[in-house]
């Protein structure tokens, strides 16, 4: 065998158990939450038999915890929105299940679709509505928990659109 690189295994690398890493239980990166967002949203039966739609408030559930996080699910009737906040000390992954949802921060405002998702640091301030004529369902995974939602006064981008394909 031809290789470029220096490296080479003789042998089956499977047979040295002690070089494996053992799979995680729980997420502990940005990219595993990421993966974990992403498995959640193609197990369809998982969320969809929970959702529920409320005309006078958004509706939410907590869908699963873990070693210093949460998954939540939310849905947003056509108008519903969270006003402009922040998510204190926590990083967050939001991933759009159904429907579309707009996310509104003083830079910018993006159209998101269903499967779009958002990573997010501590203290990133956004706003999120649906801006759209059809429910949405979104799922957003916060870590560590979400202990604090300080709201903000100020106004977010108004008009400018950034599409972030689905």
């Amino acid at each position: 065998m031809n290789s470029n690189s220096d490296l080479q295994i003789a042998g089956d690398i499977l047979e040295v158990q002690h070089l494996l890493q053992p799979a995680r239980e729980h997420p502990a990166t940005v990219a595993e939450f990421v993966g974990l967002a992403r498995t959640i949203a193609t197990d369809r039966a998982q969320w969809a038999p929970l959702v529920r739609y409320d005309t006078t408030t958004r509706w939410y559930h907590r869908l699963r915890t873990g070693p210093g996080y949460e998954v939540w699910l939310l849905s947003w009737v056509p108008g519903q929105g969270s006003g402009l906040h922040d998510h204190g000390p926590s990083s967050g992954v939001l991933t759009v299940l159904e429907g579309r949802l707009t996310e509104r921060t003083e830079r910018a405002t993006r159209a998101l679709g269903s499967g779009a998702q958002r990573v997010f640091a501590p203290g990133y301030a956004h706003e999120v509505v649906n801006d759209s004529f059809e429910p949405a369902v979104s799922l957003h995974i916060y870590y560590p928990r979400l202990t604090e939602m300080p709201m903000h006064a100020a106004q977010c981008a108004p008009a400018a659109v950034d599409v972030v394909p689905a």
